[in-house]
């Protein structure tokens, strides 16, 4: 069966940490992906008391989500964090509204940035790439779309593909996964809610209760280069939900 991790973000409003790697452990995960507040502020007995914690429940943290600000301000520290939670892909997450290209140009050089930036870490050995959320789909006045200017700028990055968003981006998921299917490295596997449910969740559902058909997708991502699958919910009100019904629900896929 196809390894299952779970992304840490989802659990940041059910601390401790500690509880949380205990509790996804028992379910039958066996991978968490970090990000970067839980361990941007941590000193070097902080990390090695992570790292523990993971050890002790079995876990490991292939992959990692770390800010564009450290990623590409202080890249050597984002190693040392990498190196100590035995991260292997780096993906940066986000780019906020008000630091966004406006048009194909301008998504064009951020690609070439991300470029940029992932070349100490590659270097390193490490996997380097780009998380995606909706406005990457969203069209440009050029008729393009950021996502395809991202990785044209960049044709050395890897994607986590973050699949839900792309449907909320308003594109076709199928056709994006046969496009850069080889630079799938890592997929986040979550659930859009059907229209005026989940409100209270953002409208997100736990993976095989919402309106993604997860058993098809699954078989064209089983083609691409992905190597870690990850459930992920961005706003849950009851953790041990999410954890438990999206990896029952992922088994049979």
């Amino acid at each position: 069966m196809t390894k299952l991790g779970f992304q840490l973000y989802s659990a940041r409003n059910h601390p401790p940490f500690s509880t949380v790697f205990a509790k996804v452990a028992k379910a039958g995960y066996s991978e968490v992906e970090g990000y970067g507040a839980m361990y941007a502020e941590l000193d070097d007995a902080g990390l090695s008391a992570m790292r523990a914690e993971l050890d002790r429940n079995g876990l490991t943290m292939p992959t990692g989500h770390f800010g564009l600000d450290m990623l590409e301000g202080d890249p050597q520290r984002a190693l040392k964090i990498a190196k100590a939670l035995g991260v292997e892909s780096i993906y940066a997450p986000h780019i906020m509204p008000d630091q966004r290209p406006r048009d194909a140009k301008g998504w064009h050089a951020f690609g070439e940035r991300l470029e940029k930036i992932s070349k100490p870490f590659k270097d390193a050995g490490l996997d380097f790439g780009w998380h995606n959320h909706d406005f990457e789909f969203v069209k440009l006045d050029d008729g393009s779309v950021p996502m395809d200017q991202i990785f044209a700028g960049g044709p050395g990055l890897s994607w986590e593909a973050d699949i839900a968003w792309v449907i909320r981006g308003g594109a076709d998921p199928f056709a994006y996964i046969e496009k850069y299917g080889p630079r799938i490295t890592s997929v986040h596997v979550k659930d859009v809610a059907p229209a005026g449910q989940n409100e209270d969740e953002g409208g997100w559902a736990d993976v095989g209760h919402g309106t993604v058909d997860w058993a098809k997708l699954m078989q064209a991502l089983r083609k691409t280069g992905a190597r870690h699958y990850v459930v992920e919910h961005d706003n849950p009100n009851d953790l041990d939900r999410v954890v438990t019904r999206s990896i029952a629900s992922f088994k049979t896929y």
